[in-house]
């Protein structure tokens, strides 16, 4: 970094081993989709001399992208590392998804980096910037992880590094645009018969010399004259703002009384506050040509990586507590410390079976070695959606990744990362730790999932293979829920988007062998008395044999929201014999259960049995809870049925520019809006209640309505009445296709 020269000592083919914790930078690249981040980390790798070729993702030949879905989309959609060698330093660069359905995958590799770069292409427009990206700056900003931003796509028509840095400062630099500013200059060539000048190198600011790439190789010369004055105004600025982050205070009054302040000096500064978190360089870079070995800007890049970002020894390590009681030691990125470790990614290999990707933190992990695995899976909102477990696992063959590749390694030490092979039944987000001391870390926040897809079966050999598949893919994942709906009878699996459940119905059918078949999502109905009624039920039979005799008499009448089903008996004189008082009782709850008009379960009524009949030889527990069934039925019959749906309670979060226009879509679902109150600057939350029958793809739509930039979460509130067109409409729509809800 700071315009120095160095060597690099990559091998094509080979990835770095790192033998202490200070030789590693691991680096989660992070940006819209599209902004070009697995482009840049082919272009890092081909610098880096770990790829004699850069891939192309409309080819499907990049390291990152190795999935066939992702062939298949040309965009990633899984968390992929790919460790480099720069200048003696390994770094593990983490490609994250940009699509907002799998942010699971993004929030994977903000665990397992120790620094951001933020891709933003020039071509997006500054709304897809702050809509996707911000929530993201937030966050690394809330945990002091240090961050450079990468201007891509400089090489297409009509885009401008100027205007995007700018852009940066606004929504990055919050109260301090200064903290957001370049370190090197874009150089253009010769306009071209479209009027656009085709980017060539870089001018360092503080070295204020060119890195022209122009002959494929990377020269340095000096900059032209007429680009001067532009380049000093830069640097000025930019001296000012790494001498405000300066730890000398005196530097601000010698710099401002004109005194020359040395480029070591302002380069030292300047590592210090991009490894403190508290700077923010603006670099750009582009693929190389055809032919040319380094792309522009990736050496800039690759030397601020390994010089201005911070080593695994100077992050704090993720919360970690003790099990059973056992006294915590103190832990610190050391490869000779307790071993604490964590599954940040876990994926299904055909060959091999499951594949983790684990950090080290503390000690250092080894084949053949056994562990103590302890997992829980937590919400964004606390709730545990999968159940504790804990083993003591051996773990199997440790291997490097490179993409799709495994290269074996003995050990990886505490600040690096490795995949494990068949490391028993562990899932994303468990704790490896050594089995005389077992710990937990505190999980990583995962969002919620919230649109529905309902799937069955698509004959009776995959229903076998079907909760199988579907436990791997949740293992895997923990942005997917499954939930087997004892009301509806359905399997649901939450997801975060539509293109999340695209991947997940792709995986079951392709490597899980599963054939599968979505069908409409079905909400939770009840129904209910709209006012009090009675039924008579008579079940008599006499066929030759022993016959079957009972008669009940039941009143029905409405109860409030919540009471359930009550049963009462009032009958005297025995005309309902003592012993078959509970049949009709188990009838009528049976019958409740299935329903009395629409197949919804019957809800908040009192039964209650009255009269009756029976039969000293024909009576029995089976004819009494038939008749108790039939009496509810002709009760049900005798008056009105009201539908109630469930009714959800849901926080909104959204920028202010968009309040209105949510506010107005809730509406329109039948939505009560009970408050709204400010949630951190230039953020609203909007609290309402709306039924659960309009929400079912509010996780699209309001990403479509915010422009990605809202998120909202739900829980259920209560069942209320259904207006009777509604219900009317829903009724009419049973009867054309029984299996619509």
């Amino acid at each position: 970094m700071g315009d120095r020269t160095h060597a690099h000592t990559g091998a094509a083919g080979r990835a770095a081993t790192a033998d202490r914790p200070s030789s590693v930078r691991n680096v989660v690249l992070v940006g819209h989709s599209g902004s070009g981040k697995t482009t840049l980390v082919e272009a890092l790798a081909q610098t880096a001399g770990a790829v004699n070729r850069a891939g192309r993702v409309e080819d499907g030949a990049t390291v990152s992208d190795y999935d066939e879905i992702e062939h298949r989309q040309q965009r990633s959609v899984q968390l992929s590392l790919v460790p480099v060698e720069w200048g003696g330093y390994r770094i593990n660069l983490l490609d994250t998804p940009g699509y907002a359905d799998f942010v699971g995958e993004l929030r994977a590799g903000l665990r397992a980096a120790d620094a951001a770069l933020f891709v933003v292409s020039a071509a997006q427009e500054a709304d897809a910037v702050a809509g996707t990206t911000r929530a993201v700056w937030e966050e690394c900003a809330a945990v002091g992880m240090p961050r450079a931003i990468v201007v891509t796509h400089l090489d297409t028509a009509r885009t401008s590094f100027d205007e995007m840095t700018r852009i940066c400062g606004e929504i990055f630099g919050g109260d301090d645009p200064d903290a957001v500013l370049p370190l090197y200059l874009p150089v253009h060539g010769p306009e071209g018969a479209d009027g656009h000048a085709p980017l060539t190198g870089l001018t360092g600011l503080l070295t204020e010399r060119v890195f022209d790439y122009s002959s494929g190789e990377r020269r340095e010369n000096p900059p032209r004259e007429d680009r001067r004055t532009a380049l000093r105004e830069a640097r000025d600025r930019l001296i000012e703002g790494i001498i405000a982050e300066s730890e000398d205070e005196t530097l601000m009054d010698r710099y401002l009384g004109g005194a020359e302040v040395e480029v070591g000096t302002l380069v030292d500064d300047l590592e210090r506050a991009v490894a403190r978190g508290t700077f923010h360089p603006v670099l750009a870079a582009a693929p190389a040509a055809a032919g040319a070995r380094q792309g522009i800007g990736t050496v800039e890049l690759l030397d601020l990586v390994t010089r201005g970002f911070p080593t695994p020894l100077e992050r704090p390590l993720p919360g970690v507590t003790p099990l059973h009681g056992a006294s915590l030691p103190e832990l610190s990125c050391d490869p000779d410390g307790p071993l604490v470790a964590e599954v940040v990614k876990t994926a299904s290999d055909p060959y091999v079976g499951r594949v983790s990707l684990v950090r080290v933190f503390s000690g250092t992990l080894r084949s053949d070695e056994t562990v103590h695995v302890f997992g829980r899976g937590l919400t964004d909102h606390g709730r545990e959606s999968r159940p504790f477990h804990e083993a003591e696992v051996r773990v199997g063959a440790l291997s490097s990744p490179f993409g799709k590749q495994q290269r074996p390694l003995t050990a990886c030490i505490a600040g690096d990362l490795a995949c494990v092979a068949k490391l028993g039944s562990a899932e994303t987000g468990d704790t490896l730790s050594g089995t005389d001391r077992p710990l937990l870390m505190a999980p990583w926040a995962a969002p919620d999932p919230l649109l529905p897809l309902a799937v069955e079966a698509h004959s009776k050999a995959d229903e076998d293979k079907l909760s199988q598949g579907l436990s791997r893919l949740v293992a895997e994942d923990p942005t997917m829920r499954l939930e087997q709906n004892q009301d509806t009878h359905q399997v649901v699996l939450w997801c975060l988007g539509e293109a999340h459940q695209d991947v997940a119905l792709d995986r079951l059918r392709n490597r899980y062998g599963v054939q599968v078949d979505a069908v409409p999502h079905k909400v939770s109905l009840r129904e209910t008395f709209a006012a009090p009624s009675t039924g008579r039920g008579r079940h008599v039979k006499q066929s030759g044999g022993h016959g079957q005799y009972a008669i009940c008499e039941i009143d029905v009448e409405p109860l409030p929201a919540g009471s359930g089903i009550e049963f009462v008996d009032k009958v005297v004189g025995g005309a309902v014999p003592r012993q078959f008082v509970p049949s009709v009782e188990k009838g009528v709850r049976a019958q409740a259960a299935r329903g009395v008009a629409a197949g919804h379960p019957l809800v908040d009524v009192r039964v209650t049995l009255r009269d009756g009949k029976s039969h000293s030889v024909d009576s029995s527990d089976a004819a009494f809870q038939t008749a108790g069934a039939l009496a509810l039925r002709e009760a049900a019959a005798e008056t009105r049925i009201q539908l109630l749906e469930p009714v959800a309670e849901i926080q909104v979060l959204v920028p202010d520019d968009y309040v209105g226009p949510v506010m107005s879509d809730l509406s329109g679902r039948r939505g009560r809006v009970v408050g709204t109150e400010q949630s951190g600057p230039g953020r609203t939350l909007v609290r309402a209640e709306v039924p659960e029958l309009e929400i079912g793809r509010y996780a699209v739509d309001l990403r479509s309505l915010s422009h990605g930039a809202g998120r909202f979460d739900r829980a259920y509130a209560r069942h209320e009445a259904m207006p009777p067109q509604l219900a009317e409409r829903l009724g009419e729509r049973r009867e054309n296709n029984p299996n619509d809800a």
